[in-house]
């Protein structure tokens, strides 16, 4: 009884398998075409670079999103930002009143400058009317450059 079952039950799964292979496959139309990118490239100077980013955060409709979007591209980039553009930056968090993007953003200034000790007193020094006339303290005004519970020394926790 057992062994009919069993033979009943393979016999109706190869039929349903050969039905399967049976029915006609459609592939569908693929159109290639031929778009070579790079052969028409126009390089883009650094001046042009920083206007078009200038311009981006001086628009008056920029939003929260837009604003920590282009922070994020340049942040990615090998190269600092221009005073002018932190500044119109911090333009922009001041309109959206968004201290602490204002902030972070300093932060990313600060911690992409190490490369050279000169680069970020020469930003602060270009910035620092601003950062006056918007009210935003640096992070080292707030105390964000060390550690909230840093120890001089190891041995003398208690």
């Amino acid at each position: 009884m057992f062994p009919n079952i069993v033979m009943r039950a393979c016999g109706k799964m190869s039929r349903g398998v050969v039905a399967i292979r049976q029915q006609p496959t459609i592939k569908p139309i693929m159109a290639v075409s031929n778009r070579f990118m790079s052969s028409h490239s126009v390089e883009e100077t650094d001046e042009e670079f920083y206007s078009k980013y200038e311009a981006y955060f001086n628009r008056s409709d920029i939003d929260g999103w837009e604003t920590r979007k282009a922070m994020a591209d340049l942040a990615c980039q090998d190269a600092i930002a221009e005073p002018k553009v932190i500044i119109a930056a911090l333009k922009a968090c001041r309109r959206l009143n968004d201290y602490a993007l204002a902030i972070r953003f300093l932060e990313s200034v600060r911690i992409k400058s190490e490369i050279d000790s000169s680069i970020y007193p020469y930003i602060l020094q270009e910035i620092c009317p601003t950062l006056e006339e918007l009210g935003i303290d640096t992070p080292e005004g707030l105390g964000y450059d060390k550690p909230e519970l840093a120890l001089d020394d190891v041995d003398h926790i208690y």
